[in-house]
């Protein structure tokens, strides 16, 4: 059965159940690799308690915020943020090794909407995210961390992180669905890059002005600046000029969307062309 065997009953509603479920149990049966394999979510638990001790005490004991408050408030959005574009990474490697072991041929001679592969891949991805995000969370409380404009805006700040999670995920289907493990591991050192070209670690007021431009309109600084206007953390002005940092929560939704709107029939449309 192909995604055009579909149960035609309900037309497109009827599609779009029948590959959430799909999705679901492909998603299942990611968390049941992972009961096999505790190791790696041990890690993805592990790896972001650490970044936060080193960076907020290492960092913290060298950098001060301008215009006042704590180091380690400030940074605690910066590491949030670089854990949710690691969802281009896990993805990524997950859907590649499933090529390179044969999975993805499994997949395709049972009775599954073709759509439910990349879906169930990014859901389980949100799943860990969540979980990584709760660990980072509970240890910044423990070093100092505090939101403070109460909880209707830390929940919108952890959501906004999720969905950036969720929507880099898709680009990571993509991406994995055209590359080898290796290739996809050898990808692993850019995130940070990426992250430290950004306002994560420090103001970007103090960078040269074609440095600071690329920083203050990379993604990442919008999400940063978000949460830290939704969490009540330490803030740098934006320069003037830059939107992104001066509507940072409308900048990182619309980011988001554009990805999901790009990546979601893009990774999709891959998928059935590598299965054919």
């Amino acid at each position: 059965m192909s995604e055009s065997m579909a149960p035609a009953a309900g037309g497109a509603l009827s599609r779009m159940g029948w590959a959430v479920r799909d999705g679901w149990a492909v998603a299942g049966r990611e968390f049941s690799q992972l009961r096999h394999a505790p190791g790696e979510l041990v890690g993805a638990l592990v790896v972001p308690a650490i970044m936060v001790v080193l960076f907020g005490y290492v960092f913290g004991s060298a950098i001060a915020v301008p215009g006042g408050g704590s180091y380690r408030e400030y940074l605690m959005p910066g590491l949030f943020a670089m854990t949710a574009i690691t969802g281009v990474i896990a993805s990524a490697l997950m859907i590649s090794k499933d090529i390179a072991e044969g999975v993805m041929d499994r997949f395709r001679s049972m009775p599954m909407a073709r759509s439910a592969i990349p879906f169930g891949r990014t859901i389980a991805d949100l799943i860990v995210g969540a979980l990584t995000t709760a660990m980072m969370a509970g240890m910044g409380l423990l070093v100092g961390w505090r939101a403070h404009n109460g909880l209707a805006s830390t929940l919108a700040g952890f959501g906004l992180i999720l969905l950036v999670r969720f929507a880099v995920s898709w680009i990571g289907v993509t991406i994995g669905l055209s590359i080898t493990p290796e290739t996809a591991d050898a990808f692993i050192p850019i995130i940070f890059p990426i992250s430290a070209l950004s306002n994560s670690f420090v103001p970007t007021d103090g960078m040269p002005t074609w440095l600071r431009v690329i920083a203050e309109w990379n993604p990442v600084s919008a999400l940063v600046a978000a949460c830290r206007q939704l969490f009540g953390n330490p803030t740098v002005a934006a320069a003037q000029g830059s939107w992104p940092l001066q509507h940072p929560i409308a900048s990182t939704l619309t980011w988001s969307v554009a990805i999901l709107v790009v990546f979601v029939p893009l990774a999709t449309w891959r998928y059935q062309r590598t299965a054919r």
